[in-house]
């Protein structure tokens, strides 16, 4: 995929000039432009306050911008609710764990097609998601309260994609996971790309989030400060020393790296 993006044809998702914030509080986001194109997965990193968990409520619905527009596949849907910005194509995977604990993960997952009446369609989605996630077809039976935090995730991310959605919204999806766990996540993160869909990701562990991501996005008081191919911002010195935790050494210059505006 290459890491120029030319116009709106070519992206699912796309939040254009976006002010949003909270009641009559002060702006959270300022001026935001993020751009998903299919098949990739596009991080969001930076520090806390940054904006990073309302950009995704902002393109689920969740929160209404004050201003900018939110389109999918070139479709104006600015504003929309929930409900709609799910038939719109985009499925949001909040923070912590949201399973139903006292259900089985076969009606978790179930739960992802509430919308769907066909039933051949219902059933080619879940041999899909099984398909894809092996502890989702493993555990079927079980209830989901006896899975770990990893596999919990994993049936998560299965009922997400029960609506064939054109791009699922990740929020911190290591959040409170062990390294093993946080590692099964981002594997899982790869496979859905890989499966053809599109993922806007927000993670704190920014290093392992940027190095499975196509695009990298860092956002600053609601703004995006850097932005460009993934590899490129985990290379530049800068931003690792900014926003990474850690100086690396590296010859990638931060000037390679676009500021302002988002090449995703």
């Amino acid at each position: 995929m290459g890491s120029e993006q030319r116009g709106s044809g070519e992206h699912l998702l796309e939040l254009v000039d976006v002010e949003a914030g909270y009641g009559r509080a002060a702006l959270v986001l300022r001026g935001l432009t993020v751009r998903v194109p299919p098949a990739s997965v596009v991080c969001l990193v930076g520090p806390n306050g940054a904006g990073k968990s309302t950009v995704l409520k902002v393109a689920s619905g969740m929160l209404a911008p004050r201003s900018g527009r939110i389109l999918v596949s070139g479709k104006d849907v600015t504003s929309r609710r929930p409900q709609q910005m799910l038939e719109a194509g985009l499925s949001h995977v909040l923070q912590g764990h949201s399973v139903f604990k006292e259900m089985t993960v076969e009606e978790n997952v179930l739960l992802g097609a509430y919308t769907l009446r066909d039933r051949s369609e219902i059933a080619d989605r879940v041999a899909f998601v099984q398909d894809l996630f092996p502890v989702v077809a493993e555990r079927w039976n079980a209830l989901a309260g006896a899975l770990s935090g990893g596999q919990q995730k994993q049936v998560e991310f299965a009922r997400s994609l029960m609506v064939s959605p054109k791009v699922v919204l990740l929020d911190e999806p290591s959040m409170g996971l062990d390294p093993k766990a946080t590692e099964t996540v981002f594997t899982q993160v790869a496979r859905m790309r890989d499966a053809g869909t599109a993922v806007l990701l927000v993670e704190q562990n920014a290093r392992r989030a940027l190095a499975v991501a196509d695009l990298g996005c860092v956002l600053d008081l609601g703004r995006v400060h850097l932005s460009g191919p993934a590899s490129d911002l985990l290379a530049d010195p800068q931003l690792g020393e900014l926003y990474l935790g850690n100086r690396r050494s590296s010859t990638t210059s931060s000037k390679t790296l676009k500021t302002g505006r988002p090449r995703a």
